[in-house]
């Protein structure tokens, strides 16, 4: 049967099966469908006689659109092949770097490959992707590494260097006019600081941690907000003062919105966090207590305000867990699942309201990865349900 063109809806309906299978899409380009569920981008291709096939990454890490503009960029780079073939350092730093994703096969895992491609992709493919490799000079590459600093994501332009060299040293290795200019850079790029880290729960631990809040013994209240923090990933200082009037579109799951007002932001600006349909129902059961106060988390002793600051924490003491999580490390636990699952560090550092330091760019980004984020933070309300009910292991 011929193969016909993937939709967005039939790939997000793929469920696992007992062994592994694939789909394919058209040119070789199919996803391979894991027994735990993961959706790999791979593509199928004969280059001089040989048949070969590359991991091109995870979906929806790498979008449908993205894994069909590589296919369509490892065609053009075949048929400039046939023809006359330029030397590795007159190819461009795009092509390079491709080559050199795709010959990293066994080494990377999909998500670690699909990571490192999106990466090139928002970072670096726009200022040097089209410039022949031998024409980069230092400085070129450097300021392409100070637009992500500027960004305050030092860790990303630290790991942009190293995929640089990387590079740079894979077309080396072919060609000697090829010289690597990041050591060079070494002191040049800011190194990310050293931060503390808050203890925070293990992949094993959160089923346990999630039965164990089913059954706490503690105020209803207490239990949904620490319900409401893990499936949302905010701060404390946003949660404990929520008012109902944050809450927008509730009646819809496609467009339900929390409007997190600006005062009580670490960066003093309105944050906007899409949510899961999960977090719709524990919204709906806070409303049958507390629906008709100011505040979701009002005051249990009945005074004028909101629940302090520790009373999620002293739950957590309650049952069993001082000392091995801590309120604000879910938000670590949120982050290392989703980045380890391949989904780009823009759509979850914006989720965390991570520091921004460009207002105007900000604001665009806020509006342009909130259908990312929506999907993002289903996926991560179906995870914490999956682990809850041990349906996963990894």
């Amino acid at each position: 049967m011929a193969s016909r063109p993937f939709t967005e809806a039939a790939l997000r309906a793929l469920r696992p099966k007992d062994q592994p299978y694939k789909l394919s899409d058209v040119d070789g380009l199919h996803s391979l469908v894991t027994t735990a569920g993961s959706k790999i981008w791979r593509l199928a291709y004969r280059d001089a006689g040989r048949q070969h096939c590359v991991t091109i990454g995870p979906y929806p890490a790498v979008t449908l659109a993205a894994a069909r503009r590589f296919r369509e960029e490892r065609k053009l780079g075949l048929h400039a092949a046939a023809g006359k073939k330029p030397t590795i350092a007159d190819k461009s730093f795009k092509e390079v770097a491709l080559e050199w994703h795709g010959a990293q096969g066994e080494r990377w895992t999909p998500k670690f490959a699909g990571q490192i491609l999106v990466r090139l992709q928002a970072d670096l493919f726009p200022d040097l992707g089209a410039k022949p490799l031998r024409s980069i000079s230092c400085a070129e590459l450097l300021e392409s590494l100070r637009k992500v600093e500027r960004r305050g994501t030092l860790e990303t332009a630290r790991r942009l260097r190293q995929y640089a060299g990387a590079i740079f040293r894979y077309a080396g290795a072919v060609d000697d006019s090829v010289t690597d200019p990041t050591p060079m850079l070494r002191d040049a790029v800011k190194s990310p600081p050293r931060s503390r880290h808050f203890a925070a729960l293990k992949r094993a631990e959160i089923g346990p941690f999630l039965r164990g809040l089913d059954v706490y013994d503690g105020e209803d209240t207490t239990r949904l907000a620490i319900f409401l923090i893990l499936h949302t990933a905010v701060r404390t200082g946003e949660l404990i003062p929520v008012r109902w009037i944050e809450f927008e579109h509730c009646d819809d799951p496609d467009k339900a919105l929390w409007r997190i007002r600006a005062e009580r932001m670490k960066m003093r600006t309105e944050h906007l966090a899409p949510f899961s349909p999960q977090v719709l129902g524990i919204l709906d059961q806070l409303r049958a207590l507390t629906g008709k106060a100011t505040y979701l988390f009002p005051a249990a002793d009945g005074r004028l305000g909101h629940m302090s600051n520790n009373t999620m924490l002293c739950a957590t003491y309650r049952m069993g867990y001082r000392g091995r999580t801590t309120i604000h490390g879910f938000r670590r636990t949120f982050s290392t699942e989703a980045n380890e699952h391949g989904w780009p560090s823009d759509h979850i550092e914006m989720q965390l309201s991570h520091d921004e330091r460009d207002s105007v760019r900000g604001a665009y980004n806020a509006a342009q990865h909130m259908a990312g984020r929506r999907e993002l933070m289903r996926w991560w309300s179906g995870r914490l349900d999956a682990l809850k009910t041990d349906r996963l292991v990894a």
